[in-house]
């Protein structure tokens, strides 16, 4: 999917925003905003991807994403911040989570594996969001507090609940596909 796209990468330290643009306008059209109202003019429907630091004065990464999911953007949205994941990601409606420093090739690969996502329905999408937060959370937080956040149980029950659907919407992509191949197969 990488060369079809738009990514905006946020970031008020502007260097390193400017230095993940360079890593990225290789294969993909890239806007830099260096603060929140820059990251708000910038923001259109052609965005495919937003690289947003969570951390900025004057509004928030945080402040940002709500703004743009307020305003329905459908963008994949990747918070690169250096602000480690607490229980409040949870709610947030990002789509992955990249914890700074972060090397060319994490960035690369986070791009493409976001921007494959938009094709995917919408259940899916939210399903890989919320593995992505569960994962984020259990690679960061002792066991003993997870058990006991009701948040985090919560996360759990509708990422079991999104499980079953993915796979009934997989397994009807695979036999749909089976059943195609087949008549390609008698010609």
């Amino acid at each position: 999917m990488s060369g079809e796209g738009k990514i905006l990468v946020v970031d008020d330290e502007s260097r390193l925003a400017d230095l993940f643009a360079a890593w990225l306008e290789a294969d993909w059209s890239v806007e830099t905003a260096y603060d929140g109202e820059q990251a708000l003019e910038a923001m259109s429907e052609s965005v495919d991807v937003v690289l947003l630091d969570r951390r900025m004065p004057g509004l928030s990464g945080d402040e940002v994403l709500e703004k743009f999911r307020d305003r329905e953007y459908d963008s994949r949205v990747v918070m690169v911040t250096a602000v480690d994941p607490d229980f409040d990601i949870i709610q947030m409606g990002f789509d992955d989570y990249l914890v700074k420093p972060v090397s060319k090739d994490e960035l690369l690969e986070m791009v493409e594996d976001v921007s494959t996502r938009s094709a995917y329905e919408t259940d899916i999408q939210e399903y890989y969001a919320l593995v992505s937060k569960k994962a984020l959370l259990e690679s960061e937080k002792p066991d003993r507090e997870l058990e006991t956040n009701e948040e985090y149980q919560q996360l759990c029950d509708r990422v079991t609940d999104l499980e079953s659907q993915v796979n009934e919407t997989v397994s009807g992509m695979s036999s749909h596909d089976d059943f195609v191949g087949a008549f390609q197969d008698l010609s």
